[in-house]
C-alpha cells in the first residue's frame, strides 16, 4: 500500500467546485462560539459538496485568520450567507418547502441510524451553540429533530464533530 500523493487526489478547483450538483443538504451555525469549528463545518461542507452554510447570530463570518486555519480554503468554495436571527432563517427556509432538522437531544427526536433521506428533499441542519446548543424556540420552530446516540459518560459532541458526523450519514443516503 502506498500513501496518495495529492497531485494524485483529483481535486475540483474552486471553479469546478462552484458548477457542481450540490447535496441538497443547507448547514445552519447559530451562535458558534469557536472560530476553529467555523472553519471545520467549512472544510466538511466542501469535502461532502454541501449546498450553503448560514452563520447566524454571534457566530463569525470569513474571511477570518482563524477561521481560515481550519477552514484551509473552504471558505472560497462553499456558499455562505450571515443573518442575525435564526428563527427568521428556519422561518425562511420552511416557507421555501425545505425541510428543517435540528441536531440536538429532544423528545421524540430520531435517532441518526433511524432518519431516512428523501432524496427529492432539501434539508436544512441546524447546529447551536457549544455550551447551550440549539435554543428552544429553534426546535419548535423545526419540522424534526435528528439526535446522535452517544452511549458514553458525555452526553454532548463538539458542533464540528456533530456536523461531520450527521453530513456525513445523510450525503451517504443521498449518493450511495
Amino acid at each position: 500500500m502506498r500513501k496518495l500523493e495529492n497531485s494524485e487526489l483529483e481535486r475540483k478547483s474552486i471553479e469546478d467546485f462552484k458548477k457542481s450538483e450540490k447535496t441538497p443538504l443547507i448547514l445552519v451555525l447559530d451562535d458558534i462560539r469557536s472560530l476553529h469549528n467555523i472553519g471545520s463545518v467549512f472544510r466538511t461542507a466542501d469535502a461532502f459538496l454541501i449546498e450553503k452554510i448560514i452563520l447566524c447570530g454571534i457566530t463569525a463570518t470569513p474571511p477570518n485568520k482563524e477561521i481560515h486555519k481550519t477552514a484551509l480554503g473552504a471558505t472560497e468554495t462553499v456558499t455562505w450567507e450571515h443573518h442575525e436571527s435564526v428563527l427568521e432563517v428556519i422561518t425562511n427556509l420552511k416557507k421555501e418547502d425545505i425541510v428543517t432538522l435540528a441536531i440536538e437531544q429532544v423528545e421524540n427526536a430520531f435517532f441518526l441510524q433511524d432518519f431516512k433521506v428523501d432524496k427529492n428533499q432539501k434539508y436544512a441542519l441546524i447546529f447551536g451553540n457549544e455550551v447551550y446548543g440549539v435554543t428552544q424556540e429553534a426546535v419548535a420552530l423545526c419540522d424534526g429533530c435528528i439526535e446522535i446516540p452517544q452511549l458514553g459518560t458525555k452526553h454532548s459532541l463538539n458542533i464540528s464533530v456533530s456536523a461531520g458526523i450527521v453530513v456525513w450519514d445523510l450525503f451517504k443516503q443521498f449518493n450511495f
